[in-house]
């Protein structure tokens, strides 16, 4: 996979900042955003902090119902105090996601064996003890009336070359199988790697796990949506080091026959996005993009970004969410100009 010295030109819109009231977060830093439509009306679940501090929790955002898919008009779901609602409580999941929180969401619904039936779920990383992890893999089900959290893990390292440690889920459901590719190892030793294992009720008999791109590639997220008979995938390239960021960071997009579990099945992927500084965010990450057929072509990417504030201390970073957005033709981007 060759990296092609294009990049694609798009508009640039902030959705949430902590630091800037006119995007309703109230302070609160909410990132890792996955879009679904649920019945008539957009949906955006997201994992972080409402205050800054403690455990991560999975909250959401949406559009007015009815509304088209948009870069703007999100807003976050509070309760009557005026504070940010978490989707799902603790009551069975506490002992693999209480201190270290809910990170990473990822909807999906697809076919439950187990009971004959379609199930929703929001997947996510769970931390037992701490922010950084080590992570297991779970999710949140959505049971008519509300997301229910689950006792356990459905999915956990078990190869050496995952380090403890497994995360970033992104899924699909093709081909009667539940499809996941993560992250394994971790941030503080810049040791990642992807992975990828499926599973016929996506909760339990995981096929053996397998290394989709190696570390030196540094992928975090490899969020794959269908359109027509294509696959499309949008996946996001970090760097942890010191210094400038290799040109290579941001984000890029594949395209295969398959949702393929062999990287050289996808396409030679063009960039899409670099890590530039844009005041408000520079080298994204987690990826989630969505097309609305009412807004024709447009495609819309959904992702995380940072930047440096002027506060004392180990970590004067604030995260953001953006949104980039392209136009997709015939299931190839149709802007190849330079930014």
């Amino acid at each position: 996979m060759a990296s092609l010295k294009k990049r694609l030109s798009g508009t640039h819109v902030k959705i949430f900042d902590p630091r800037d009231p006119s995007t309703g977060s109230g302070g609160a830093e909410v990132l890792d955003p996955t879009i679904v439509k649920r019945n008539d009306q957009w949906w955006m679940y997201l994992a972080g902090q409402a205050h800054g501090y403690g455990a991560t929790e999975v909250y959401s955002a949406s559009l007015p119902p009815k509304a088209p898919l948009s870069a703007a008009g999100w807003k976050l779901t509070r309760d009557a105090g005026g504070e940010l609602e978490p989707v799902a409580g603790r009551n069975l999941s506490g002992q693999w996601d209480s201190k270290g929180g809910r990170h990473c969401p990822s909807n999906m619904k697809g076919w439950d064996p187990r009971r004959a039936g379609w199930a929703e779920r929001i997947y996510y990383a769970g931390a037992a003890e701490n922010l950084w992890g080590p992570y297991t893999i779970g999710f949140l089900e959505w049971d008519g009336k509300q997301w229910m959290d689950q006792p356990k893990p459905a999915f956990i390292a078990n190869e050496k070359w995952e380090h403890g440690s497994v995360y970033e889920p992104n899924l699909i459901y093709h081909d009667g199988k539940w499809k996941m590719w993560y992250v394994a190892g971790s941030n503080q030793e810049d040791y990642l790697v992807h992975g990828y294992a499926e599973s016929e009720d996506g909760n339990t008999g995981w096929s053996k796990h397998k290394v989709f791109a190696p570390p030196e590639m540094k992928m975090f997220d490899f969020c794959v949506r269908q359109r027509g008979g294509v696959f499309n995938a949008i996946f996001a390239r970090v760097w942890l080091g010191p210094g400038t960021p290799p040109h290579e960071t941001g984000l890029w997009w594949c395209r295969g026959r398959t949702p393929s579990s062999e990287l050289t099945d996808w396409s030679e992927p063009i960039q899409i996005m670099t890590a530039e500084d844009r005041g408000w965010h520079s080298g994204p990450w987690k990826p989630s993009f969505e097309c609305d057929e009412e807004v024709g072509e447009r495609t819309l990417v959904f992702f995380d970004g940072s930047y440096r504030t002027s506060d004392p201390g180990p970590f004067p970073f604030a995260f953001t969410l953006g949104c980039f957005e392209v136009d997709l033709l015939g299931g190839s981007l149709s802007n190849d100009q330079s930014e």
